[in-house]
């Protein structure tokens, strides 16, 4: 056979082979926000919108993109409420239609980010989100009681709507290799973070959540108690006590040898410095996936112990410091 016979016979071969199937286009998931009232929301919505600093990072959240947004977050936080013109500005500059009510925005979107900075409206905004049916995650605080937090669970719960919650910390690299298994089995975590307080709010509800929420994802669930004290420099000190004697702190950062985030796990196998902030990226990816696949990635038990965990180390102040329950505080929060 000749060059000419060969040519032919191979473009009859490429002709008469099956094409290959079109790659796949990610399902488009229109994302609206609740509250724009948080540095979060234009955050978020630049990583979604704009793309995230590393663009090989853009295919784990091809298809999602915040199209809506409804402004007004707390109607009593200056600090939160004064944000809100200024961040309406920046999302709208990224595409984003602001419109003037929860119910407007459910008919525009797919999955609900609620990022109202004040946990004090989460359970009224997230209310129209439950009965719509839409997916939803809620940024910390989940609330600002834990009786709400119970609410909001058993409210999802009933309607069939899947939730999640988490801070950004619970998605550090080295926590998440701690809670994997890098140093064995981990006997005692400590974390701290900032932990400004809101007075409308359980106090580590507000801020602390970032440094409480680094200990949980080493330790998981299991905690029993909580003392509340303070810090050689008099800052806030939370020790809680695990089941299998393990043991989790939780401490206030300073400007000298606790500054910002970051933590230490000790396991069977070694230790790992924990703790750290990783940025949004991380948690977006969670976020994403959460909303692609309607499976929360944190479990309800674990995440409504957290906030237990804080409200047990409010009562803990009340009391002077003595151990509470973490039983104790779910029981009277199921009573109201």
């Amino acid at each position: 056979m000749n060059m000419k016979h060969w040519m032919i016979a191979g473009l009859c071969a490429a002709w008469m082979a099956p094409l290959a199937p079109a790659e796949e286009k990610p399902k488009e998931i229109r994302i609206g926000i609740i509250g724009l009232d948080t540095s979060h929301s234009t955050a978020f919505t630049k990583i979604l919108n704009v793309g995230p600093k590393n663009p090989e990072d853009a295919p784990r959240l091809a298809g999602l993109k915040v199209v809506a947004a409804y402004a007004p977050g707390s109607r009593d936080i200056p600090e939160s409420y004064e944000r809100v013109p200024e961040y309406t500005e920046t999302v709208k500059k990224m595409g984003v239609e602001i419109v003037d009510s929860i119910d407007q925005l459910l008919t525009k979107v797919d999955a609900v980010l609620l990022e109202s900075n004040d946990g004090k409206v989460h359970l009224e905004q997230v209310r129209p989100v439950l009965k719509a049916k839409k997916p939803i995650f809620i940024d910390k605080p989940l609330a600002a009681t834990l009786a709400d937090c119970l609410t909001i669970y058993d409210e999802a719960a009933a309607a069939g709507v899947p939730i999640f919650t988490a801070s950004s910390l619970r998605y550090g690299t080295a926590t998440l290799q701690a809670r994997a298994g890098k140093i064995g089995t981990v006997k005692s975590a400590e974390a701290h973070s900032p932990a400004k307080l809101e007075k409308s709010h359980v106090d580590l509800f507000w801020y602390g959540i970032h440094g409480v929420e680094s200990v949980f994802t080493v330790l998981g669930k299991g905690a029993v108690s909580v003392k509340r004290g303070t810090t050689a420099d008099g800052l806030i000190q939370v020790t809680g006590e695990w089941t299998g004697g393990r043991t989790g702190v939780f401490r206030e950062s300073n400007t000298t040898d606790r500054k910002g985030y970051g933590g230490l796990a000790k396991g069977d196998k070694g230790e790992l410095a924990i703790g750290a902030y990783d940025g949004y990226e991380p948690l977006l990816f969670a976020i994403a996936d959460f909303f692609r696949t309607g499976k929360p990635p944190v479990e309800m038990a674990e995440t409504l112990e957290i906030y237990a965990f804080m409200e047990a180390a409010d009562e803990s102040k009340r009391r002077g410091g003595e151990a509470v329950t973490l039983a104790e505080v779910m029981e009277k929060a199921r009573a109201k």
